[in-house]
């Protein structure tokens, strides 16, 4: 019975240890409704798309890492959004470790300021797909940590004052790494976006920017060891003129800051439709009586390529015009037969015209004039 006094001795202790751990353990937070939780201790919620959704859950544990509401009808971000509402009552912040928040396809049009105040630890934040009409200058406030911010397809509804809005709104990110404005039909890129100190790349696609001028491209460069932002420049329409010359030759000098440089072709003049912009001499292109119009089109120089066109043109009709004389001298027989039957035709008519003309002219076959009336016929011998 001793061993088993001694075995009871070393086991006793574990229930009450449990019951401690138990005790001091935190309950685990529940789901929100309509929401999908994943993972630990990096806990992922991914929200039911639905129109029923209509501002973001209340009810998010404490401890979430990464929220996905997809496919709502969020509409509109007031402040404080995703800290109860109460924009006073930011201090206690409800979410210390989101670091990543994605809200695309939830047609939020308005992004009040302060809408993001309590994420301390947002680093990713996607609004992508969204219809904004609307964006706060103070926006994105409070967001220290932030890294990643992705805008694609969701200004270009804003109109001209939107590029302001963004700009102010960008002021504050100093710390913001990646920016992804492509689809937004924008006509330049906005001020503070190539200003930010920490930029390594600038999503700038499917835009309407005709080119970049040399204010934007200075501003594009560091001061001291930091490098220069990426910048991605795909199907924009670009002006190859005079104007584009700054940017051709600060692609020939940076090739590996734009990794799309192959991609980026001329919209405009037509002669050059088309044509890769790094494959242009800068030499050629030109503006027409010194000064270059908006809508691109002073370039008045053909590139090798219109020229070789011209050249194969030239060689085709000398083609033609050497088939067409040897035609001639092979059957120059038939033509002298065809001439001089046209000779004889020729005459024969001109002979005709000229007997018809002396029968018309000899004064025998003209007509007698008519006797007065009440006049009497007298005879030559009459001698009346």
């Amino acid at each position: 019975m001793a061993p088993c006094a001694g075995q009871r001795g070393l086991w006793s202790p574990l229930p009450g240890l449990l019951l401690v751990a138990a005790a001091l353990s935190r309950p685990a937070a529940p789901c929100p409704f309509q929401c999908y939780c994943f993972g630990s201790p990096r806990l992922l919620l991914r929200c039911a798309s639905g129109a029923e959704l209509r501002q973001p859950p209340r009810d998010v544990p404490p401890d979430a890492r990464n929220l996905t509401i997809v496919g709502a009808n969020l509409t509109v971000l007031r402040a404080a959004a995703f800290a109860g509402g109460d924009e006073e009552a930011t201090e206690g912040v409800r979410l210390p470790l989101l670091t990543a928040l994605r809200l695309t396809h939830n047609n939020i049009e308005v992004v009040e300021d302060g809408a993001f105040d309590g994420l301390p630890s947002l680093a990713a934040l996607d609004l992508s797909h969204n219809p904004l009409h609307a964006l706060g200058a103070r926006a994105f406030r409070g967001l220290p940590a932030l890294h990643s911010l992705q805008l694609n397809h969701a200004l270009a509804r804003g109109g001209p004052g939107m590029l302001d809005a963004l700009d102010a709104a960008l002021t504050p990110l100093a710390e913001l790494r990646l920016l992804g404005l492509a689809g937004n039909a924008l006509s330049r890129l906005p001020p503070a976006a190539l200003r930010l100190p920490r930029l390594e790349q600038l999503d700038a696609r499917v835009n309407a920017l005709t080119g970049l001028g040399p204010d934007e491209l200075r501003a594009l460069e560091r001061d001291g060891d930091l490098p220069g932002p990426r910048l991605l420049l795909a199907d924009n329409p670009l002006i190859c003129g005079c104007t584009s010359r700054p940017l051709l030759a600060w692609l020939h000098n940076a090739t590996e800051r734009v990794p799309d440089a192959r991609r980026l072709r001329c919209a405009s003049p037509r002669a050059l439709l088309d044509r890769p912009l790094v494959d242009l001499d800068e030499a050629r292109m030109g503006c027409a009586d010194g000064d270059a119009n908006e809508r691109g089109e002073e370039v008045d120089v053909a590139g090798p390529e219109l020229e070789a066109s011209y050249v194969f043109f030239g060689l085709v009709l000398a083609l033609i015009g050497l088939i067409f004389l040897m035609v001639l001298y092979l059957n120059r027989r038939g033509i002298q037969r065809w001439m001089r039957n046209l000779r004889e035709a020729c005459r024969d008519q001109m002979e005709g015209y000229h007997y018809r003309y002396e029968q018309d002219a000899d004064p025998r076959r003209a007509p007698t004039p008519a006797a007065p009336s009440g006049s009497r016929a007298t005879s030559p011998g009459s001698g009346l």
